[in-house]
């Protein structure tokens, strides 16, 4: 069944109320509803049309092109900065899904950035992700021959965020004692990768072996 309603023709024809990027992308979002019920294809319809050309005159009145991709460069170099990683760890995840979901993803990255400081192959470690209910931050876990790795939050406190052991194996999920380090750190691959061997006696990959004493 399928169905049409005047309303977007309506607002295309006097869009004088929408003033704002947020109301007219809500004015254009319904529209474009409104023919999928209508089975009209929003591509070509009059009213979709006119309230995107409507969106583009509402953002004539901000600053040109040129000024608003500085602003976009300067927001990208802050972001790398300042990591969403630890700003996440920091601020929680706790009942916060779409930060949860960014937080293990991000979290996922780290500890394969982590694994490539290392010098592990791609088939001699794992990173495994579990969210856990949402009260908690959920754990992501990188597991290998020598090394367990596991970033959390909440349990321990801030600094402590990233727990690490050495282990016999991909089988073994008790190791040796554990070590704790910050978040801040593990956003460091190459000098948590240091302390890593340092502190657990990892032994060198073999291709890293040869580079080094070649």
């Amino acid at each position: 069944m399928t169905y049409d309603v005047a309303m977007r023709h309506q607002q295309a024809l006097d869009p004088s109320a929408l003033t704002t990027i947020g109301t007219g992308l809500h004015a254009i979002h319904a529209a474009i509803t409104d023919c999928r019920n209508a089975g009209k294809d929003a591509e070509c319809d009059a009213a979709v049309i006119l309230l995107v050309r409507h969106l583009v005159s509402v953002t004539e009145r901000r600053p040109d092109s040129m000024v608003l991709r500085r602003t976009c460069m300067d927001q990208i170099a802050e972001i790398r900065r300042h990591p969403v990683l630890r700003t996440l760890a920091y601020r929680g995840v706790a009942y916060d899904e779409a930060a949860k979901r960014t937080f293990h993803a991000e979290g996922r990255t780290a500890m394969r950035r982590l694994a490539e400081a290392l010098g592990l192959d791609a088939e001699s470690y794992s990173v495994r992700s579990n969210k856990g209910g949402p009260a908690v931050s959920g754990e992501i876990t990188l597991h290998g021959d020598q090394v367990y790795v596991q970033l959390s939050l909440g349990g321990l406190g801030q600094d402590r965020e990233v727990l690490y052991r050495r282990v016999s194996g991909r089988t073994d999920y008790c190791g040796q004692r554990n070590h704790f380090a910050s978040i801040t750190l593990l956003l460091s691959p190459d000098r948590f990768a240091a302390q890593l061997r340092r502190d657990l006696q990892l032994s060198l990959p073999v291709a890293q072996a040869v580079r080094l004493f070649a």
